[in-house]
């Protein structure tokens, strides 16, 4: 995971140069806001997913990229004063702190927008229905019925007192629908048969909701210094969680059967996917 980060950082930096032109302060706020360390989970699973097909990885490692910038754009607007207004973001200012609001807006717009240029040039595959298929299945899961769908739900919430149910279906939209695109991206490179394509979006669902509640555990039991942002911020705002509805043992509980059912999904590719399966137990596992 560690060579992974640091492949598409440098994939990053390299599609995202620095400029000295008037509109500097945008690309500075972009590479600020995506070149910022992390665990660089979404491009890991693009990376290994792509390498059951035997994809190129010059290819897999851009489709990597596009992710962690729409991964990164979202985190850049989730930070916004008018969302979840954060202080830290893996250790740092967050972006409208380390610059502006306004320039903080640009910046995450500038991200999204450009992760599909990446998509679509030939650079990132030979076959334009390829290129397509990725630029479709990853707008569907960063779109309305999507991310964005989860973070309109999440704002939701802080009004509203969701149910179970409900909460489930908010993070597998908001965090969940990115993390199966990630997953799927290495079978479309790949041109893998429906089974197999299949097989690794049910890993990605049930791995999804099981990084989310290890998300919602470090929440109420992390520290700024472990996660790198503020803590505590969904008791804050009241907002419906999986362990403000199950409890700390039960969601700590459910999150391991997530990431066991996750892992046989995988038994299709007969020991093959064992570094994915790895991650179940990662992403149970983190503290940050």
């Amino acid at each position: 995971m560690t060579d992974t980060a640091r492949a598409v950082e440098d994939t990053i930096g390299r599609l995202l140069p620095s400029t000295d032109l008037a509109e500097a302060r945008l690309f500075d706020a972009m590479r600020y806001g995506s070149l910022n360390g992390g665990k660089r989970l979404r491009p890991f699973l693009v990376m290994k997913s792509a390498d059951l097909f035997g994809v190129n990885p010059d290819c897999a490692i851009r489709v990597a990229a596009a992710v962690e910038m729409v991964h990164s754009y979202s985190l850049v607007h989730d930070d916004l004063p008018a969302m979840d207004d954060g202080e830290l973001r893996r250790g740092r200012p967050t972006c409208h702190r380390q610059f502006d609001e306004a320039t903080a807006i640009l910046a995450g717009d500038g991200l999204l927008t450009f992760a599909f240029e990446v998509l679509a040039d030939h650079a990132t595959h030979e076959d334009p229905n390829i290129r397509c298929q990725l630029v479709t299945a990853l707008a569907k899961a960063a779109g309305g019925h999507g991310m964005v769908g989860g973070q309109m739900l999440d704002l939701i919430a802080e009004h509203e007192t969701f149910d179970l149910g409900t909460t489930t279906r908010l993070q597998r939209m908001k965090t969940g629908e990115m993390i199966a695109f990630s997953c799927e991206a290495g079978g479309i490179l790949g041109k893998a048969a429906p089974p197999q394509r299949a097989a690794l979006r049910a890993y990605a669902h049930d791995l999804g909701l099981a990084f989310q509640i290890v998300d919602d555990l470090l929440d109420v039991e992390g520290t700024e210094a472990e996660t790198g942002k503020t803590v505590g911020r969904d008791a804050q705002a009241g907002k419906a969680t999986f362990v403000s509805i199950l409890g700390r043992d039960r969601a700590r509980s459910q999150a391991e059967i997530l990431a066991s059912q996750a892992s046989a999904h995988l038994d299709i590719f007969e020991g093959r996917a064992d570094m994915l399966k790895a991650v179940a137990d990662f992403v149970v596992a983190r503290r940050a």
